[in-house]
């Protein structure tokens, strides 16, 4: 059985506390006409928002399947255990100042613990946090205001910001909202099973998450899969910044990565759409409802404005957003329909040469829906309602169901401007299975992560336990290490003083590259040579360099591509593999492709794909192919390490890349302890 079940779909509710808040949430419990028990609990008072109250916890007349406490922290810690003695189904934990305020408070970590020792078995959500809206149920264990409204079917969502989540519930686009959940520090219970729960309800067709910090990897990824095994899509929207992954690290990996990339390649991976704000956020959950997830962006666009056309061709520009071409018979039913002066073309300028009248109106619409559009986007803002009327816009209305009923294709109603879409007409267009789409910018960002959602690889993750860096391990050593995972080196020599330089030299051959050791950066330091051709021009480089311990190495002459490999232990997102141009341009290009650990042969061919230099790969103009399979195996022996020793930190850089084989010119390791 669910752990959450009793908790999210209660039949009784204790509210503990008699302050403000307490208060607000019997309010809003009967607001909204919960058809269950409302019990309240405090030691003094006689009346609470009309309720008279039971003194103790213990004088309840039942375990309540939920419970809201308002009582301040420490009192909290006493509240929680009694409810968890008598068997209740979960409590939403209201109070601050646990481990989210530790910077302010001294026992605020002390205080999160023994608040989980206390709840034992029983659920909690929270600390330092507003609870949750069952809008399907009725059950609003929630100690303020909110927007939304009961609901048959709608959108989960979960947030970790209280503020973020009433915020939400006050849109007015007419996207329905099943649950609304805030989860606090998640000291016991994370978004991700919350998550689950959620999505386990049939009258769920989404999740939405706005996270500041993943709970569980490993949860996450279950949340995914089971998603995925629904055919329910997650969008999410994610702030914040890691700065372990980026102020810890030494390498050019570190730079190029930085926690946003891994978020991106982790939620890539899981299939999880990722949108960029919360309007986006809110546009895309309505798309997912209405419409379901795309097969692609592809659209077809109608308006009666030539301003409007350009500016959804001009929105979509940069974005996976396509418009495919109209065919001869699209044309040749358009041209009867708008007649000889409408410029037929995708995105569609009508005209108002059919304003009012419907059935031209159907036509068109069902003529620009063919097998190459997964959506059509007819654009329409609607007039002020409180200053004028909009009769024909009706008229509008009717032709997109009309086309939408012929073809069987999704067909969206858009407003250019988010404000220009009343609330009542969006809702009146779900409830005719038509999706109303709020604001361009949003509308083009809704339509390419619908297209991209739930299409992740697998959800399979490597899941690292808490690893801290313990140190670089010396170039040489480093890359003894990495053979004995098969990735291939330059043969090389360890030399301690200048004088033992002639006697490597002669072993390895000329022409050779010179390296100073114990230098991360050693182009920047000036502590490597390459292309030495004598004893007396390596005798002179190593004199210019400011160490006394060097690394004498055959050179790499048959390398046409230097390319980066690197794998940074992203702390909120595992082990975050990055492709990218190789060598002293590696952050100056800015050419890079992540994606999340581990890895088959496929996504590294994809990843490599996705780099501005792919074309070298093949052999751009006249140039030699480089053997892409070697890149793949040394790609998969970094891993192979990776996966064995758990390390902070690994960096090829170069990976010097022929048509024969690929070597790694320079390697760094920073070693990791575990901490199980």
């Amino acid at each position: 059985m669910d752990r959450l079940a009793r908790l999210f779909n209660p039949r009784s509710i204790a509210v503990i506390g008699g302050g403000a808040w307490g208060r607000e949430v019997i309010r809003q419990c009967q607001k909204i006409g919960f058809p269950g028990k409302i019990w309240v609990v405090h030691p003094t008072k006689d009346d609470i928002a009309g309720l008279t109250p039971y003194r103790s916890i213990t004088d309840l007349p039942g375990a309540p399947d939920a419970a809201f406490i308002g009582v301040n922290r420490h009192a909290t810690i006493e509240v929680v255990r009694s409810l968890s003695r008598i068997g209740a189904g979960g409590a939403i934990c209201f109070a601050s100042g646990f481990s989210e305020a530790v910077h302010e408070v001294a026992d605020g970590a002390d205080l999160q613990t023994a608040l989980l020792a206390a709840a034992g078995e029983m659920p909690i959500l929270g600390p330092n946090c507003y609870g949750f809206l069952n809008y399907l149920d009725g059950v609003t264990l929630w100690p303020d205001q909110h927007g939304g409204l009961p609901t048959d079917s709608g959108v989960a969502i979960i947030a970790q910001s209280s503020n973020v989540a009433i915020n939400l519930t006050m849109q007015a686009r007419g996207l329905p909202l099943a649950y609304v959940v805030t989860v606090g520090n998640q000291a016991q219970t994370g978004l991700s099973e919350i998550g689950k729960t959620l999505l386990l309800n049939p009258k769920v067709t989404a999740l939405g998450l706005y996270i500041e910090g993943i709970d569980d990897l490993g949860a996450l990824a279950t949340l995914a899969q089971t998603a995925r095994d629904l055919g329910k899509p997650i969008i999410a929207l994610k702030t914040g910044k890691s700065e372990q992954a980026q102020s810890a690290a030494i390498s050019h990996t570190a730079a190029l990565v930085g926690s946003d990339a891994g978020a991106a390649a982790l939620f890539e991976r899981l299939g999880i759409g990722r949108v960029t704000s919360l309007s986006a956020f809110l546009e895309t959950l309505k798309l997912l409802h209405v419409v379901g997830p795309l097969d692609a962006p592809h659209i077809a666009s109608m308006s009666c404005s030539g301003g409007e056309a350009s500016l959804m061709a001009d929105t979509a520009h940069g974005s996976t957003v396509a418009f495919p071409p109209l065919s001869q018979d699209q044309r040749a039913v358009l041209r009867k329909a708008l007649g000889p002066i409408v410029t037929l073309s995708n995105p569609l300028d009508y005209h108002t040469f059919i304003w009012g009248d419907e059935d031209a109106m159907m036509t068109t619409f069902g003529t620009m829906m063919s097998p190459a559009v997964a959506l059509g986007v007819v654009v329409l803002d609607f007039p002020r309602p409180d200053r004028c009327t909009s009769p024909d816009w009706d008229l509008v209305l009717n032709a997109v169901a009309r086309a939408q009923a012929m073809t069987g294709q999704p067909i969206a109603v858009l407003s250019s401007l988010v404000e220009n879409m009343p609330e009542d007409v969006a809702r009146q267009l779900i409830g005719r299975g038509i999706l109303p789409l709020c604001g361009m910018n949003e509308a083009v960002e809704a339509i390419a992560v619908a297209a991209r959602v739930g299409k992740g690889t697998n959800c399979d993750i490597l899941v690292p336990p808490h690893i801290s860096p313990v140190a670089v391990l010396p170039e040489a050593e480093a890359k003894r290490a990495l053979t004995q995972f098969g990735l291939t080196v330059p043969q090389s020599q360890t030399v301690a003083e200048v004088a033992g330089l002639p006697a490597a030299a002669k072993a390895l051959g000329y022409p050779l590259v010179l390296k100073g050791e114990g230098v991360a950066h050693k182009t920047e330091a000036g502590a490597v040579v390459v292309g030495l051709q004598d004893e007396a021009a390596l005798i002179a480089a190593a004199v210019a360099m400011p160490v006394d311990r060097f690394l004498v190495e055959q050179m790499i002459a048959d390398a046409t591509v230097e390319l980066l490999i690197g794998v940074v232990l992203d702390p909120a997102h595992g082990y975050v593999l990055t492709l990218a141009a190789g060598g002293t341009l590696s952050e100056i290009l800015d050419d890079s492709a992540s994606t999340i650990l581990p890895v088959q042969r496929q996504d590294v061919l994809d990843a490599l794909a996705r780099l501005r230099i792919a074309p070298l790969f093949d052999g751009f103009r006249g140039g030699a192919p480089v053997n892409k399979d070697a890149i793949v195996d040394a790609v998969l022996a970094v891993q192979s390490y990776v996966i064995a020793q758990m390390p902070f930190e690994i960096e090829i850089n170069p990976l010097m890349c022929g048509p024969v084989r690929a070597v790694a010119a320079d390697a760094l390791i920073t070693t990791g302890e575990r901490h199980d």
